[in-house]
């Protein structure tokens, strides 16, 4: 059996799993180019496992015992799965500083999660749609975002970064630059001429004292958004219509409806910036079961020989 290492807390000492955290961050943030959201994740998902068990950084079989209990919850599947690429990112870092000489989560693996179809009906977003009060720049700025991520499928992170430059009216396009990308990769996204009035229309009303960094999608003051408030906002649109969808079902929607219209899966991924298939794959795996579905219910050959079985049993 191996020897367990013994992981001292001590303030300022650099085996301190806090230090270790603020070094990853860091070193993320470097080398891997990651954002701000995510950067966030990292953070709040390790404290919150040295929240729960004080002592787990004692010895490795200590934090073995305590992740184990940590990720043994009875949590949602993409819960326990983020919970575990993150806590799993930061033990590899721990190692290869040195720190740890085993990841305690080496070996486990995700939990299969469903995959989620966000059935929205035509009325219910044209609702949406309606709900926010375009008199104001607040229900406007609302509305154009709606309208962005359900003709372009956007990130909210994504959308609520992008400023005037971005916006190209005439050739009518939004640029999500590298920075801005989740994937840090930079892509080009046709828009609507609907989207693009939108767009035109809010950008028009910016106070005249508002520098061109100031993202598109602000508050009344210039503030920039953050997903949180986002999620506020779309919040009180769905009481008032008295449907439940999150800022991310925009973007499922346009993935789905854009693939039942025809669209192929690569243009699919460009434009939802997936870095593989993987992730594409699962909303055409959604639209084959709506195939299927719509096929069990109209088949030509069953419709067929339903009449055919019909007629003989009354003919018996």
């Amino acid at each position: 059996m191996a020897r367990l290492r013994s992981i001292k807390p001590t303030a300022g000492n650099r085996t301190d799993w806090r230090q270790l955290l603020t070094e990853f961050l860091a070193y993320k943030k470097l080398e891997d180019g990651v954002g701000e959201y995510t950067l966030h994740d990292y953070d709040r998902t390790v404290k919150l496992l040295f929240k729960r068990f004080p002592n787990a950084w004692d010895t490795e079989q200590a934090l073995r015992d305590a992740v184990m209990e940590h990720l043994a919850e009875d949590i949602a599947p993409p819960t326990f799965n983020n919970r575990l690429v993150y806590l799993r990112t930061f033990f590899n870092y721990c190692m290869r500083e040195g720190e740890l000489s085993t990841n305690p989560l080496a070996s486990v693996k995700k939990r299969k999660t469903e995959n989620r179809a966000v059935a929205v009906e035509v009325d219910v977003l044209n609702a949406l749609l309606a709900a926010p009060n375009q008199n104001t720049f607040v229900g406007l700025r609302d509305y154009t975002l709606i309208l962005l991520t359900l003709d372009t499928g956007i990130r909210p992170s994504e959308g609520t970064k992008l400023i005037p430059q971005d916006f190209n009216a005439s050739l009518r396009e939004i640029y999500v630059p590298a920075k801005v990308a989740k994937g840090r990769v930079a892509r080009t996204l046709p828009i609507s001429e609907t989207t693009t009035k939108a767009l035109r229309k809010l950008i028009s009303v910016r106070a005249p004292e508002w520098g061109d960094d100031v993202p598109i999608f602000c508050s009344y003051e210039g503030r920039p958004l953050n997903r949180h408030t986002w999620g506020d906002r779309m919040e009180i649109y769905c009481k008032k219509i008295g449907t439940h969808i999150r800022p991310y079902d925009l973007r499922h929607v346009f993935a789905l409806e854009f693939l039942r219209n025809g669209a192929n899966a690569f243009a699919a991924q460009r434009a939802l910036g997936h870095a593989t298939m993987e992730m594409t794959r699962r909303y055409v795996a959604l639209v084959n079961d709506d195939l299927k579905t719509e096929h069990a219910k109209a088949s030509p050959v069953d419709r067929l020989f339903k009449s055919t079985k019909a007629k003989r049993n009354t003919k018996i």
